[in-house]
């Protein structure tokens, strides 16, 4: 999408760290953090919501949720917990309509959320 904001991270037209990047997602910092550890993986293409997902899509959130694992031990929180949210639509919170999953983490999230 033209007017999207992680299209434009990742086709390079906003300057963001990109953390991790595969044929599937990124990773990049959440820029508003709730926890020491806050990170969106993001598909790689332009998926905004769960329910418009396609048979063939659901190989991405296979990847995003690997790849979520795979950050959790790299940064130090799968032996103390994290969690892993997807937001759909305003009322969830959600503020770019692009499909994303926090990993968010590095403290007690038990008031958090």
């Amino acid at each position: 999408m033209d007017d999207c904001l992680f299209c434009k991270i990742y086709g390079g037209e906003i300057s963001s760290e990109i953390l991790y990047k595969d044929d599937y997602c990124f990773v990049i910092k959440d820029i508003n953090p709730v926890a020491p550890v806050h990170l969106l993986i993001i598909p790689s293409v332009h998926l905004a919501y769960l329910q418009s997902f396609e048979v063939e899509d659901f190989k991405i959130l296979n990847s995003m949720y690997k790849v979520a694992i795979e950050l959790a031990i790299a940064e130090g929180v799968s032996e103390s917990g994290y969690r892993l949210v997807i937001n759909q639509k305003r009322d969830s919170g959600q503020q770019v309509s692009h499909l994303h999953l926090h990993l968010i983490g590095g403290h007690n999230l038990a008031g958090i959320g």
